[in-house]
Formats: C-alpha cells, structure tokens, sequence
C-alpha cells in the first residue's frame, strides 16, 4: 500500500511542544492565540527587538488599555464638568519602568530570585547551588537564605541524578531550574534528557517545564588572564540538543536579554536548554553590565532574533558571546566603507527565520559566525536551511567563521587563537564582499 503523506498540520506539529502561551501582560482570552496580530496587523511584542523596545512596546500596550477601559466608580466624573474644567484634567503619567544595573550572571540570579517571589512551583537545583558560592559561578548566591533549602536544593555530585530528579519534579507541576556547574558535565544525564525530557509530550501529552542552565564555552579569549577551562569545562553543547525534537534553546548575549528569556523559558511548558556564555559573566566582562528592567512581566518571546547593528552589504549571524565579536568586527569593517549587519539569533529553537530572510533579501550576502567547531557545528545547519529558501537571493558562497575541529585549550594563547576573533571575521567578510 501507498504510504501516507508526512502530516503538515499545526495539530501534528504541536504534539512535539506544549502549547504556546501569551507573553505576561498581554491582554488575551481564552480563544486567543499567542501569535495574534494587533488591530494594525502588526505583532504586539516586537520580534528581534532590543530588549528597550520590548519594554516601550509594553509600556504603550499598558497606556492604550488604560485610556479605553473605564471605571463604573469614576465614570463620567469629567464629561460632568463643564468644558472648560474638563480640559483641564490632567491625564494620568505611565509608571517609569524601574531598573538596575546588573552584569549578565546577576541578570540571571535576578530573574531566579522574582520567579521564584512569584510562583511557588519554581525551585532550583544543582551542585552548591545553595552552598556558600552558590554554584561555580555565584548565580544562585543567596537563594537558599531567601527561599529555603527545599526550594534551593543542593545534590550530590551526580548529573544523571540531578537531571533525573529535574524530569521528575517537572512532571510533577513543579517548575524546576537545573544548574550543570559547566555545561560538559551534562553528559551522564543525556537519557533523562533526550529520551524522557524531549519526548514526554509527543508520547502522552504531559508538559516538561524544566529548564536547564548551561555555563559554557571559553572563558575570556585573553592571553594574560589564567581563567580558561580547557577540554573539560569549554565546550559548546548547543549542537547536542539541535537535533533532538523537543528541545528549545536559547543563548542570550546581554544582562537585559538574559533576565528576560530566563523568565520566558521558565513559564514555558517545554524543556529549555539555557545556554549562558560564562566569558559573559561580570567576572570576566565587567563592561557589559547595563540597566535591566525589573519585574516578570519584562520577558521576551523565545523565537525572536535582534538585529544589534544594520547594514547593507552582508548579514552576520550569530549568538551568545560571539555577538560581541561580531559587532567589534563590524566596527572595524565600517572603517572600509563596508556595511555589515549583525543579527544575535538569541534563539537556536525555535528560530526567527523572518528576520533572517529581511535581513538576506537586503543584504543579499551571509556570514555565520559561532563559538563552536565547524564540522557538525550551528553554522552547517544554517547555511544549508538558507540554500533551501532563500538561495536566490544570496549574491555569493555562504562563508563561515567558527573555532577550529579540536578540543578547547587551557593554555591562554592557545585558547586565545583558538577563539574566534574580530580580525578572522573581518578577513572573510572582505573577501565574502568582493565575491
């Protein structure tokens, strides 16, 4: 007998992932479908906005629903008035959004700390992690004081156990945040999360919100500093979840982005691997640290890229730390009269293929840039999902820029060349220009 066609339909496509929800603060009923188009046809969080945008874009959400909702107690308290008086009224000033300066690692630790304020469910879980450093890095500093043992729970130093325990709680209507003191420690925990955590929903329908807090890639890419971690605790592990349906996953390269997609990914019903570039982290980038919004409803849809810096004659892609290079490498570039643009995917799975494609039908002209090894790396995937639709608008060969097919070093200049740098970038991008 002929074999059915390959089922295409939203219902089939959604036994992979939980359904979606609205993002905090939009007004939605129960027949709503969080991918709604306002009234003006356009989207009601912006895709691939600064996180600034998204927060404006809240604020005058917040301002046109306050004008046209009306209070039964107040009502008609100023059409009452005579003209005159009633032109007087003031109208009532937007809260000013509250922020604070925070480094990437503190953006995390801060949208833990108010997540967990705001939902009972969420705990976290780990080595340390409720211990005096709370965890390798200082994340969960304090959580433990403030929450208690049973809601920051220190584990043995067993990954399988931590990620098995993760699934369980998960399974159980708790919201669990898993912390892998390095991201290559995952590896003992690879059934639970593969084999139960991905494919739970698509076998019986029960919803996995965990989400699993990675620290990965090299530490500082500087030949002065003894900060690396070598073979064993560099690795880029985006590429082992890629391929496994199930899984999102996400890389933010900003304290602002980072608060917000934490806060994202815990409300989401499916496993998320949290990829957090520790080179990012205040330790080791001091200069990044900016003003982050406070409060839960500042998240930001996971799907959406951010178009860091425009331009006109090719398109980088990248994520997490490399965003930084490209921007440096593009600063550089403009010095040559070339025009680069630097998209920061922010989300591997699922992935803004919009903004790709506005960016590729301008720029016509593709460089893709990632911390990882070439072969099997993000880089391969991408350029061949933009061979397969949007070929015809590429002028030229798609180039990549990614670490080379070794293990990472511990030596400060051999990880140092090993990194990807600005000046690679630049190199293939005069040549990408002239093709």
């Amino acid at each position: 007998a002929e074999m059915a066609p390959w089922p295409e339909s939203d219902d089939y496509k959604n036994r992979v992932f939980a359904p979606e929800r609205p993002l905090a603060g939009a007004d939605h009923d129960d027949s709503s479908d969080p991918g709604s188009k306002t009234e003006s046809g356009a989207d009601s969080v912006p895709r691939g906005d600064s996180q600034a945008e998204v927060v404006a874009a809240t604020q005058e959400a917040s301002e046109s629903e306050s004008e046209s909702t009306s209070d039964p107690q107040t009502e008609g308290s100023t059409t009452d008035l005579p003209e005159q008086v009633s032109e007087l009224v003031p109208e009532p000033l937007p809260e000013p959004v509250k922020t604070k300066r925070m480094s990437y690692d503190e953006a995390v630790r801060q949208a833990l700390i108010e997540m967990m304020e705001e939902d009972d469910s969420v705990m976290v879980l780990g080595e340390d992690v409720g211990g005096r450093y709370g965890g390798a890095f200082g994340v969960t500093r304090g959580l433990a004081k403030r929450f208690g043992e049973e809601r920051c729970m220190n584990t043995p130093l067993a990954e399988s156990a931590i990620v098995g325990c993760g699934v369980g709680a998960a399974i159980t209507g708790l919201r669990p945040v898993i912390e892998m003191q390095f991201a290559d420690f995952l590896a003992p925990g690879f059934n639970a999360l593969v084999n139960n955590a991905a494919k739970i929903h698509w076998r019986w329908g029960k919803p996995v919100p965990l989400v699993v807090r990675l620290p990965y890639g090299a530490a500082t890419g500087t030949m002065n500093r003894l900060l690396g971690g070598g073979p064993f605790h560099s690795q880029c592990p985006e590429m082992w979840f890629l391929r496994t349906p199930g899984w999102k996953i996400v890389a933010p390269s900003t304290p602002a982005d980072a608060k917000a997609l934490m806060i994202a990914a815990i409300r989401d019903d499916n496993p998320v691997i949290f990829l957090e570039a520790k080179g990012l982290y205040g330790f080791f980038r001091d200069d990044l640290r900016e003003e982050v919004p406070l409060g839960t409803e500042h998240e930001l849809p996971l799907g959406s890229a951010a178009v860091r810096r425009e331009g006109d004659d090719l398109t980088i892609l990248t994520y997490g730390a490399m965003t930084w290079t490209a921007l440096e490498a593009a600063e550089k570039l403009a010095e040559d009269s070339i025009s680069a643009e630097v998209i920061d995917l922010r989300s591997l799975v699922p992935l803004d293929e919009a903004t790709i494609e506005t960016s590729i039908t301008k720029t016509n002209r593709v460089l893709i840039l990632h911390e990882d090894t070439r072969r099997g790396g993000l880089g391969g995937e991408l350029a061949a999902l933009i061979s397969e639709k949007f070929f015809y608008h590429l002028d030229a060969p798609i180039r990549r820029v990614t670490a080379p097919d070794t293990p990472t070093h511990y030596s400060p200049p051999l990880e140092y060349d090993y990194l990807p740098k600005a000046e690679d970038v630049v190199a293939v991008a005069k040549r990408l220009v002239e093709e």
